[in-house]
């Protein structure tokens, strides 16, 4: 069952796509021609990725300018990208008129609708086919690479690293399925998004869920579950794993033969060691997460079904839609697996990128120091995932 996203593919222009359409072109393989307006380091820093994209760059300055000189003919007649174009800016207005003034110079040209902040609302649900009483649903945010899932069995249902953005979602799909949800549950303590736990449960009435060494850097209100501790609902079970390495306090969850490993390993790589104690701290925290993924991971099996907290741009996702892989596949194929703790810690120092941007400030408001407004806690969460080190295979 594949549900591709929560808002409308309608749009009241003839020369316009909505997000979601964009992203189920994207998901089926389809070229997509993408011509990014904004400033060059906007792009650099976020944009719409994907193996089937083709991308230019020309800065909305510039149309303005060939539009003033009547030099747009030969603006558009300098482009590289096949027909239809879908032109890209932050909110959908300075694309508009690219696109407009493309289609005047006879280029096939549609406006991204909303831009980037619309992207981000796309929001995809795909069901993982995992043996066992329970359905696994894993939510994906196409624009950062965020997963998210819900685990319903007997009525009951807990939603294991929710976001903020999209408490709503989550509350509607456990409605129409017919399932209470029991718990909101976060691997860890999120530096690139808003968590929803909070308000899931204040709206819901779950039980917020919080590990318990992730509770113990300063967060209030929540229940703590400790490792190898089990979370009942329904006529199912979700089991606690500890898996420090990404933060000193994150957890994967094992529903069935599902692992939900949050942000301890993905289907490309391993997380990133430095969010909780900055640099300073990121050399023992890759020695740990070494740790887990051939000490505490080694007794896992394995056909356990991994599915991870992101996502990376190259990755394809299988045949029904999510994105999951055999742990032992995982073992095989990734080379951090085969490295030493040394070997392993040096790589992944090496291979760390720009950090989330505002995750301090992500940090606090997860944390329950600050608080912020819904339209806030989305604008800080803007941006692509980068709680991984650069992919390791």
């Amino acid at each position: 069952m594949s549900d591709a996203t929560s808002e409308s593919d309608s749009t009241p222009e003839t020369d316009a796509i909505a997000p979601a359409a964009l992203a189920r072109a994207i998901d089926a393989g389809e070229p997509v021609a993408l011509l990014d307006v904004r400033d060059r380091d906007e792009v650099a820093s976020w944009a719409i990725e994907g193996p089937s994209i083709e991308r230019e760059h020309v800065p909305y300055a510039r149309f303005l300018q060939a539009e003033v000189t009547g030099g747009v003919d030969d603006l558009a007649a300098d482009l590289e990208l096949d027909e239809p174009i879908t032109v890209v800016c932050g909110r959908g207005e300075a694309s508009d008129h690219v696109a407009d003034l493309l289609a005047e110079a006879g280029v096939a040209a549609r406006n991204l609708v909303e831009g980037m902040t619309g992207w981000a609302r796309v929001y995809h649900a795909d069901e993982i086919d995992v043996e066992g009483p329970a359905t696994v649903v894993q939510y994906r945010r196409p624009s950062s690479g965020c997963l998210a899932y819900l685990v319903h069995a007997g009525g009951e249902a807990a939603v294991i690293d929710p976001l903020r953005t999209f408490v709503d979602r989550y509350a509607a799909d456990a409605a129409d399925r017919r399932v209470d949800l029991r718990y909101a549950i976060d691997t860890h303590l999120h530096a690139d998004h808003v968590s929803g736990v909070r308000r899931l449960a204040a709206e819901t009435g779950a039980e917020p869920i919080l590990p318990e060494p992730a509770a113990a850097r300063g967060v209030d209100g929540v229940t703590t579950v400790a490792d190898g501790e089990a979370l009942a609902f329904g006529d199912t079970v979700i089991e606690a794993i500890a898996a420090p390495g990404h933060t000193s306090g994150a957890f994967a969850f094992r529903a069935g033969d599902a692992l939900l490993t949050g942000d301890s390993l993905f289907l490309d790589g391993v997380p990133r060691p430095d969010l909780e104690a900055g640099a300073d701290g990121a050399h023992d925290l890759a020695g740990t997460l070494h740790d887990t993924l051939t000490e505490r991971f080694d007794a896992l099996d394995d056909d356990l079904l991994v599915a991870p907290g992101h996502h990376g741009p190259s990755e394809q996702p299988e045949a029904g839609g999510a994105y999951t892989a055999r742990l032992g596949d995982l073992r095989d194929r990734l080379p951090v697996f085969s490295l030493d703790r040394e070997r392993f810690v040096e790589r992944v120092l090496d291979r760390m990128g720009p950090r989330p941007a505002n995750h301090e400030r992500i940090v606090a408001i997860n944390r329950g120091r600050e608080q912020t407004d819904d339209e806030t806690a989305f604008e800080l969460e803007l941006g692509p995932n980068n709680c991984a080190a650069a992919s390791t295979e």
